[in-house]
């Protein structure tokens, strides 16, 4: 199953939840059992009253969690073409049930969020009510790469940024620092690698029948500080400086003018936004385009609603050939060499682009129970 949950107690006999990540050599990369055991667990805890804090977090020292594992998914898809697959259907249901229950949880939850937090890991993060970056760590929702789009709630964390900056990560799939993070507010607190065990010792010490949030802010304060005084600096600042480049370059009316835009910026001075341009230009057109079409219609979306049109688009990429591709050249055969079946971002059809909105089951949304 790849994931431990624990339980520590603190005074009182109430208890701290733990939920460890532990697919080290996958970077803690999600698969259906991971995900029914955290929604299985989380709800359970959700109602017991001894449980009073939740901790996420990952093992190993290279990732929180990486995403999903999309190469089972599109080994499914590839074996039921133009169909969407059981088990496709069955894991975004459920992750996406999983990161509205960690949005909405009524009790504290702490995701510490070290190394790479990629795609389905940064969904993790962005549900937690204390979401904790270190030095290391780098965030990015990098789906233009393989042919699929930003969900996980994308949809409604990214258009939520600060003017075209939702918009160029996605469309680039820009890996950001712990300071980016918190600039963005896509995090809450830097705390050092080695602080986590300092962290369960400090959760288990609060007095949680007593002012228990002023405690918690105490804490993560006092560690905050502490972080600071011990390390040089947090890594230099990327994404806000270039922020008004950002948004001129992207104050356009069509997708494909922008990725035109950013298309003449391979050969840029500035290393970010070679690299963001090579990054999208070697990308899936047909992701530009959704990506393009999810953020003005999330813009008044609750995250129900985003999460409920993210199902819909994710299906419809399993049925579509560009999600297995992509996955196939970059993590499969690894040979970077995807063949999309779209390769010209001025001719993707319209109508490709508005089915990937449509439900692909009959009757009820399967998610229509997310409040």
């Amino acid at each position: 199953m790849n994931v431990i949950f624990e339980e520590r107690p603190a005074p009182h006999g109430i208890r701290i939840g733990i939920v460890t990540l532990d697919s080290e050599k996958t970077l803690n990369a999600l698969t259906l059992p991971m995900v029914e055991a955290m929604l299985d667990h989380l709800k359970q805890w959700a109602t017991d009253p001894a449980i009073v804090c939740v901790l996420l977090r990952g093992n190993g020292n290279r990732a929180f969690c990486a995403g999903a594992d999309v190469r089972r998914l599109t080994q499914a898809c590839r074996e039921q073409p133009g169909e969407v697959p059981h088990l496709a259907a069955r894991f975004f249901a459920d992750e996406y049930r999983l990161d509205h229950l960690l949005h909405t949880f009524a009790k504290p939850v702490i995701t510490w969020g070290h190394g790479l937090v990629l795609g389905g890991g940064l969904g993790l993060l962005q549900g937690a009510s204390i979401r904790i970056v270190t030095p290391n760590s780098r965030l990015a929702m990098p789906e233009v790469s393989i042919g699929l789009y930003p969900d996980v709630g994308a949809s409604w964390f990214l258009s939520r940024l600060p003017g075209k900056l939702g918009l160029f990560l996605g469309l680039t799939g820009t890996q950001i620092n712990a300071r980016d993070a918190l600039d963005l507010d896509l995090a809450d607190r830097c705390l050092n690698d080695d602080q986590q065990e300092e962290l369960i010792e400090g959760l288990m010490q609060i007095n949680w029948d007593h002012q228990a949030t002023v405690q918690l802010h105490s804490l993560l304060h006092a560690m905050s500080q502490q972080a600071r005084e011990s390390r040089e600096s947090l890594p230099e600042a990327q994404i806000l400086p270039r922020r008004n480049r950002i948004d001129e370059l992207l104050d356009m009316v069509e997708p494909n003018q922008a990725w035109h835009a950013l298309n003449a910026l391979i050969e840029d001075a500035d290393p970010l936004f070679a690299q963001a341009a090579r990054t999208m230009t070697e990308g899936c057109p047909l992701t530009v385009h959704l990506l393009w079409e999810q953020l003005l219609r999330a813009r008044f979306m609750s995250l129900a609603q985003a999460l409920r049109m993210e199902y819909a688009m994710t299906l419809n990429c399993c049925r579509y050939p560009e999600f297995s591709e992509g996955v196939r050249a970059r993590l499969v055969d690894k040979d970077n060499r995807p063949h999309w079946h779209w390769p010209d971002i001025d001719t993707v059809p319209q109508t490709i682009i508005q089915a990937h909105f449509l439900p692909t089951w009959t009757g009820t949304h399967p998610l229509a129970d997310l409040a």
